[in-house]
């Protein structure tokens, strides 16, 4: 069954690629919103050559385009880097996924794919996406500027600012205590630390608070990973003069244990990512809010 599109939606297919999935969707560029329907997920293996790659992303958005009538006019890619966001090019090398595509123009390849050789194609890098889809989907697009922040697998940092595009503050390898930031702010971070505390392994910070939220060694864990969080908060907040955060990732979803005393965030604006996983499809859409 398609959906029936009104005369005055203006609709992009946007798209979320990660190291090991595709997310597809479209949005309507008159309120932001994603048509929930059309959203269309699938496994990539990103180890694979570059045709089985691209037949894969595009038979991913084929099949969302084959949602609606033939209203969208154009295409949103939120991608991971490096990647020249600018000329669609791949620059992923050495990172266990689309090595393959190394110096490779994608967008013609793609456009030949789904047949449609007049959709423009723009990227955006994808932590950056992110944070663009919750400024644009939340109504924030007035504010100077907002920090984006993502916690999970990796750690993803963004820049906002009026009327510019969102970036990707490349802060993941800033020096930091015995290693870099990231080393303290994501998965793997809870999996080492807890490990180290306890001599078990889990498989994430959800498999700790499930079965080991009473230990003390989760309470030290926990406040452990808070002090280095406002370290960097605090990193983030003074290299761009703003303290406007927007924050995501599945490690949000235990936020209230890491805070529970929220006095401590008094120095920041801070506000958890509505959309979350879905929040970098608007974000690639609003590549075309202009």
């Amino acid at each position: 069954m398609k959906l029936i599109i009104m005369p005055n939606q203006e609709l992009i297919l946007s798209c979320d690629i990660g190291g090991t999935h595709i997310t597809s969707a479209i949005v309507d560029k008159t309120t932001w919103t994603i048509l929930e329907e059309t959203i269309t997920r699938n496994h990539v293996n990103s180890q694979a050559d570059a045709k089985s790659i691209l037949q894969c992303w595009t038979g991913n958005m084929k099949s969302c385009l084959s949602k609606i009538p033939d209203a969208v006019t154009a295409i949103g890619i939120a991608a991971p880097g490096p990647f020249d966001y600018e000329k669609g090019i791949a620059l992923m090398k050495g990172q266990a996924k689309y090595d393959s595509l190394y110096q490779m123009e994608v967008s013609e390849p793609i456009k030949e794919l789904i047949g449609q050789p007049d959709y423009p194609i723009r990227y955006i890098n994808d932590a950056a996406a992110f944070l663009q889809g919750e400024v644009f989907g939340c109504g924030l697009d007035q504010e100077e500027c907002i920090l984006g922040i993502t916690l999970g697998t990796g750690l993803g940092s963004a820049v906002w600012q009026k009327g510019e595009k969102a970036y990707d503050a490349d802060l993941w390898d800033t020096p930091y205590q015995e290693s870099i930031f990231e080393e303290y702010l994501v998965t793997r971070f809870f999996v080492k630390r807890f490990a180290a505390l306890t001599g078990i392994e889990e498989a994430g910070l959800r498999e700790i608070l499930e079965k080991h939220v009473e230990r003390p060694e989760t309470a030290q864990l926990l406040e452990e990973y808070r002090d280095q969080l406002l370290d960097f908060l605090y990193f983030f907040s003074q290299k761009y003069t703003c303290n406007r955060f927007v924050i995501g990732g599945n490690i949000t979803k235990a936020w209230d244990l890491i805070f529970p005393d929220k006095s401590m965030l008094k120095p920041y604006h801070i506000e958890i990512g509505k959309f979350q996983e879905h929040a970098a499809i608007i974000g690639a859409a609003s590549l075309f809010s202009n």
